[in-house]
C-alpha cells in the first residue's frame, strides 16, 4: 500500500504534515494540481523577481498553520473530534481552489461576478461527490455554517491562518521583511470562548504587530503602484480580447481561453464552465500575451508588448485624487503621440483603499483573565488598534512612457 502521510519540506514554516489519507487525496487531485501552476501574487514578479510562489504552497502553508491552531486549542481544553480536525484541515486546503488565473486580477473576466470564493464552493461540493461525502462538513465550515464558529473565523476572518501565511510566504518571497509575522506567537495566544475564536490577552502587541505587518504588506507590496498597474493593464488586456472576440476577430489562444473569450458572461456555470475553468492557468495568460504582442489591433498589441517586455506605463501615486485637466492634458497628449490608440485607453487614474482593522467586521476579541471579553481596539493595553480603524486612499495616476 501507498503512504499516505507525508512530509513536505517547505521553505517558510519547515515540515509540513499530511496527518489524513484523505487529505493527500485531495492534495492529488487534478483540480488541486493546478494550483501549483497559478501564481500567488500575480504579477508581483515584475517589482519583486523573487515572488513566483504558487497557490500550492500558500495552500499547504495555511494547511499548516490551521494544523498548529488545532493542536494549540486542544492543549488548552478545547473539544475538537478528529472528524472536525480533518474537515478544518480540507476546508483551507481547498480555500483557494477556485483561483483563477492570475488571481484576483482576472476574477471577473471569464464569469460574471464571480469571486473566486464561489468557484472554490463549486469545485469543493465537485469534490465532495467524487469523494462520496466526505468534505460535507468541511464545505459547512468553509461556508461558516458550522455550529461551531472558531472553525470558520480560523479559515475566513480578520485574523485567520490563510492571511498568516501569505503575509509570512509574500514576505519571505518578496523580500520585504515588514511582512514576516510570528505566527507561532500568535497562534500560541489563540483560545476559544463560547465556540468563537478568542486570544488570550497577553497576545495583545503580537496582534497589533500581526496588523501593522499587513498594513505594510499592502501598502509596500500589494498595492505598489506598478503592481496596481499590471493588475490593471491585465484586465484590460482580456476584456479587450473579449470585445475583439465576440466581434467575430480571430485570436491565437488556448482552446480553453478561447472559449471563455468567445463565450457572454452569465450568473451561472455550466459542467463545461468548470471543465474548462480547471484546465486553465497563469500559462494560458502568458502564451495568449506573447501571440498578441502582435495582434492587428494597436490597444492589445501595445498593452500586451507592455506586460511581456516590461515596458511598463509610467506612474505617479498621490494621497489626493489628480485634477482633472491634467488627466484631460495627458489624453491629448497621448492622442497625439500614439494616434492609432485612443488616448483614454492608456491615461487613467487607479486607487486602492485599505482599512487595516476592522472593529465591526468580526472584531478581535481579548480573553481576560476572568473570562471576559473586550475588543481588541478598546482593550486598555492596545497602542495601535485604536488608530488603524480609519481607512487610506491612495491614488496612483498612468499614462504612456512616450509622452514624458
Amino acid at each position: 500500500m501507498q503512504n499516505k502521510l507525508k512530509i513536505i519540506n517547505d521553505p517558510v514554516h519547515g515540515f509540513i504534515k499530511i496527518p489524513f489519507e484523505l487529505l493527500f487525496d485531495v492534495i492529488e487531485h487534478p483540480f488541486f494540481q493546478r494550483l501549483r501552476r497559478i501564481g500567488q501574487t500575480g504579477l508581483l514578479s515584475q517589482i519583486f523577481p523573487g515572488a513566483n510562489h504558487t497557490r500550492f504552497h500558500h495552500a499547504l502553508g495555511a494547511m499548516h498553520l490551521m494544523f498548529s491552531a488545532l493542536e494549540t486549542l486542544k492543549l488548552k481544553g478545547v473539544e475538537i473530534s478528529v472528524k472536525e480536525e480533518q474537515s478544518a484541515l480540507l476546508a483551507i486546503l481547498l480555500h483557494d481552489i477556485g483561483h483563477g488565473p492570475f488571481s484576483h486580477a482576472l476574477e471577473s473576466m471569464l464569469l460574471e461576478d464571480w469571486h473566486h470564493e464561489k468557484l472554490s464552493l463549486l469545485l469543493m461540493q465537485e469534490l465532495n461527490r467524487e469523494f462520496s461525502g466526505e468534505l460535507s462538513t468541511a464545505i459547512e465550515m468553509f461556508q461558516g455554517r458550522y455550529h461551531r464558529g472558531f472553525f470558520n473565523q480560523l479559515i475566513s476572518s480578520q485574523l485567520d491562518v490563510d492571511r498568516m501565511d501569505y503575509l509570512k510566504r509574500d514576505s519571505f518571497f518578496t523580500g520585504v521583511s515588514e511582512g514576516n509575522v510570528n505566527s507561532e506567537r500568535i497562534i500560541s495566544m489563540m483560545n476559544v470562548c463560547r465556540d468563537e475564536l478568542v486570544i488570550d490577552q497577553k497576545g495583545v502587541y503580537s496582534i497589533e504587530n500581526y496588523l501593522t505587518a499587513r498594513m505594510f504588506m499592502y501598502w509596500q507590496v500589494y498595492y505598489h503602484k506598478t503592481a496596481a498597474l499590471s493588475e490593471h493593464m491585465l484586465v484590460k488586456i482580456l476584456r479587450r480580447a473579449r470585445e475583439l472576440s465576440l466581434k467575430g476577430e480571430a485570436l491565437q489562444a488556448s482552446e480553453d481561453l478561447s472559449y471563455f473569450l468567445k463565450k457572454p458572461r452569465t450568473h451561472t456555470a455550466t459542467e463545461e464552465d468548470l471543465l474548462r475553468f480547471t484546465r486553465l492557468d497563469d500559462n494560458d495568460i502568458i502564451q495568449a500575451m506573447k501571440f498578441w504582442q502582435h495582434a492587428g489591433d494597436p490597444l492589445l498589441s501595445y498593452l500586451c508588448t507592455a506586460v511581456v517586455q516590461r515596458r511598463m506605463l509610467k506612474t505617479q501615486i498621490s494621497s489626493a485624487p489628480f485634477p482633472t485637466d491634467t488627466i484631460d492634458t495627458l489624453v491629448r497628449k497621448s492622442g497625439t503621440m500614439l494616434p492609432s490608440i485612443p488616448g483614454k485607453s492608456l491615461v487613467g487614474e487607479i486607487s486602492r483603499t485599505l482599512l487595516p482593522y476592522s472593529k465591526d467586521l468580526q472584531p478581535i476579541y481579548l480573553l481576560r483573565k476572568d473570562q471576559s471579553l473586550v475588543r481588541l481596539n478598546e482593550s486598555e493595553n492596545q497602542i495601535l488598534s485604536s488608530s488603524m480603524v480609519h481607512p487610506t486612499t491612495k491614488y496612483i495616476l498612468y499614462y504612456p512612457r512616450e509622452i514624458v
